[in-house]
Formats: C-alpha cells, structure tokens, sequence
C-alpha cells in the first residue's frame, strides 16, 4: 500500500514486490519457491533508527506509536512463525498484521474508498514545514513528543533486539539536506 509520509520506504517496497514476483515465475522451473511477505508494522525497536524530516519529533510521534502498538502492528516473534508456516506451505504471498490485510482487502473492495481514506490520514499528520524542515533527524533524537506509554512495546522490543545499545554508540548528530542535495 502507498502510505502517505512514507513514500520511500513504500517506493522500495513496490520494487521489491516486483522483483520477487518476477523471481517466482522464472525460478518456478527449477523448483526453486519465492515467498514474498509483507510484514506490515512490525515491533522490533526499528522507529529509533528511522530518519525523520519536517516537524520529526510530530513525525516520530505518530510513528512509533502506530509501530508499539499491537491493534497497528505484529511483534517480531510472531512475523517469524507467520513467516516459517508461509515457506513450509510453499505460498507466493503472505501479508502478516491484521491492518495490512484490512488494508489490502479494503483496496481490493473499493479503492476510490482506501484512497479517501489515506488522504483523511495525510490531512491528519504533520504539514510540511519550510526551509527548516530540511534538516533529518534519527528516531532517537525525536523522541521528544512520544508518550512513552505508546511506545513501551516497541522499547522492549528495542531492547530484546539489542537496538538500545546500537543507537546509544551512534552519534547524536543530525544531517542538514539541501536543495538538490
């Protein structure tokens, strides 16, 4: 799905979709299977590595609480037995949290509907921000307007993952981006 404030990420993984589609048919003769899986959110203590721009502690905000969230997202453990049972099947195509498949049959059903959808969800986050907002920022020096209770899930998860003492030895510096750079 096309996710507004995600366009990259989203982008990438429209390729990748393409690529192991295509993978599929071609490897199929050599008995070779290609499994493609879309996760959706998962809670693995990603968001504090994520690069944010704009208004980044609003953007990390909404963000990491949709990530910690279990309605909104999958815990890894779980993702991994989804995963292994979709190989040991032999399937083409497994998405895993109940949100990416409410999204895809939504999208299925009526797409003018998921589409007005996702521009309600777009009005709803951060504006644009000027100049200024050029400036990209990690999850973990945006962590400012995240309510801790949101996010705790997905902390644990950080620190199950051992992602605590990865971004803790990272330096806490933000990179400035400028026009055409």
């Amino acid at each position: 799905m096309g996710i507004p404030h995600l366009v990259p990420y989203c982008a990438s993984k429209f390729a990748l979709v393409g690529l192991s589609d295509a993978l599929r048919h071609e490897l199929r003769r050599y008995d070779i299977r290609v499994t493609t899986v879309c996760p959706g959110l998962m809670r693995t203590g990603g968001p504090m590595h994520a690069l944010f721009k704009g208004r980044h502690e609003s953007e990390y905000a909404w963000f990491a609480a949709l990530d910690a969230l279990p309605p909104s997202s999958i815990s890894a453990e779980r993702a991994a037995r989804s995963i292994v049972r979709a190989l040991r099947q032999g399937r083409a195509r497994v998405t895993l949290s109940l949100p990416a498949k409410l999204c895809v049959a939504a999208d299925a059903l009526s797409p003018a509907l998921t589409a007005a959808a996702f521009d309600l969800m777009n009005r709803m986050l951060p504006r644009p921000t000027d100049a200024t907002g050029d400036a990209m920022a990690f999850g973990w020096d945006s962590r400012g307007k995240a309510p801790r209770a949101l996010t705790r899930l997905s902390d644990r998860a950080a620190e199950r993952n051992n992602e605590v003492a990865a971004f803790a030895e990272q330096p806490q510096e933000t990179t400035t981006v400028g026009a055409g750079g």
